[in-house]
């Protein structure tokens, strides 16, 4: 289903060399047995979730698609880029369904919400609230300016039908409020932890909202965890994967560049980089996380990449089929001097445009390229990779010994601001 591609890693140990390495980790993970095990759910959730919520989610989704011209989806980190990055890969970035995804409380810009509030004017909207606490600051005080809209638009009765809060099961702020209003609520299982939630209510609400079959999501799933249940890197590419990118760090690569080539892809690069980079950045150790998109990129990052700095790597995302596609139409004057290119397809243009770069960046610039490549970019291909990355980035964190499902850093950042805003204790 993934193919990975490490020969032009320019990797000066064998993937094959840390077989026994991988076979210790691997029993870690499906026994659930490593650092922060607590928060392994993931690994078995393709076969162990609520089936009962899910058809509350499919069902929800069908009710509410005349109503929800616009979806708002008011959450923060693991809380929206997965959902936004299904969206957009799976339909693209204008899909003509009707339904308009919005994401708010993903930021203290009074800017941003004011226009957000603005283009809602006159429009059928459904809310979407996502946090576990219901305290997440940047969350929390968007939440409490978009209730007091949808409120003073449709009244609280409809607010009943139209906000849908997705939190903890049972404590916290935003169960308490949605509890009291009469919010229909969906559940964020204790044992996931945020930015490996997307396929759970978190992100399966969203997609159902905005028009995404989600039956098909958790089929491709389910086939990942079925397939890559095994610790043999001949046979696991999200193990190879992992192991690629621990053998180009001792050869002195920090910096890991996630390429695309398809703009409705940019946001998955965002999900990528939470998954590695709050996974894996403690302790002094971990790669950094970077991405670009291709060949938009390539005129302004591009000279770097070739001539700079030898400080990274790239993981190119590759799609054999694109969503749609078109051909380069005849000009009789040839006046761009275009016309070589007539009857081929853009995406055959953009598929030379990666062979191209591969070949500058990897012979001529020295650059280490590590190549994924998807079928497509639909639903079953969507879960089946949100596996993949998942696995890959657990055994690529437990073989630095460090906790895959934490992130004390960012409690820092919090605490500074609480006291500069003036925060009760």
């Amino acid at each position: 289903m993934i193919k990975f591609d490490e020969t032009h890693g320019h990797l000066q140990k064998s993937i094959e060399s840390y077989q026994e390495t991988v076979n210790r980790i691997h029993e870690q993970i499906v026994n659930k047995t490593g650092a922060g095990n607590d928060y392994l759910g993931w690994q078995d959730w393709p076969v162990n979730y609520d089936k009962e919520e899910f058809e509350r989610i499919v069902a929800l989704g069908e009710k509410l698609k005349d109503k929800a011209e616009v979806i708002v989806v008011c959450g923060i980190g693991g809380s929206y880029l997965g959902a936004r990055a299904a969206i957009e890969m799976i339909q693209g970035l204008y899909p003509d369904n009707g339904h308009e995804v919005i994401f708010a409380g993903n930021t203290f810009s009074s800017t941003y919400l004011k226009q957000v509030l603005n283009h809602l004017k006159g429009k059928s909207v459904i809310l979407n609230v996502i946090s576990k606490s219901g305290t997440t600051t940047e969350t929390a005080l968007a939440f409490r300016i978009l209730r007091e809209y949808m409120e003073e638009t449709y009244g609280k009765e409809e607010c009943r039908e139209r906000i849908i809060a997705t939190t903890d099961k049972a404590r916290g702020t935003l169960k308490a409020l949605a509890d009291k209003e009469g919010y229909q609520t969906f559940v964020i299982p204790d044992d996931i932890g945020g930015r490996y939630s997307v396929l759970t209510a978190v992100g399966l609400l969203p997609m159902a909202l905005a028009g995404v079959d989600i039956r098909t999501v958790m089929a491709g799933f389910l086939k990942a965890y079925e397939e890559l249940g095994t610790a043999d890197l001949q046979k696991n590419t999200a193990y190879r994967y992992a192991v690629s990118r621990r053998i180009l760090q001792d050869q002195g690569y920090n910096v890991e560049m996630f390429v695309t080539y398809e703009p409705q892809l940019a946001m998955l690069a965002e999900w990528w980089k939470q998954l590695l980079g709050e996974s894996e950045g403690k302790e002094g150790k971990g790669i950094l996380p970077d991405s670009a998109t291709f060949s938009t990129d390539l005129h302004s990052l591009g000279q770097f990449i070739q001539e700079g700095n030898k400080v990274l790597y790239e993981t190119v995302f590759t799609v054999k089929e694109p969503t749609l596609d078109m051909t380069v139409p005849n000009d009789p004057e040839n006046s761009d001097n275009m016309n070589y290119l007539v009857g081929k397809s853009l995406d055959w243009v953009n598929k030379q445009a990666f062979r191209g770069t591969l070949e500058a960046h990897e012979v001529t610039g020295n650059v280490p390229n590590l190549i994924i490549e998807v079928p497509d970019m639909k639903e079953y291909t969507f879960g089946y990779m949100c596996y993949w990355f998942f696995i890959a980035t657990a055994m690529t964190c437990y073989m630095l010994d460090i906790n895959p499902f934490n992130q004390p850093g960012v409690e820092v950042y919090k605490k500074n601001m609480f006291k500069l805003l003036g925060k009760p204790e």
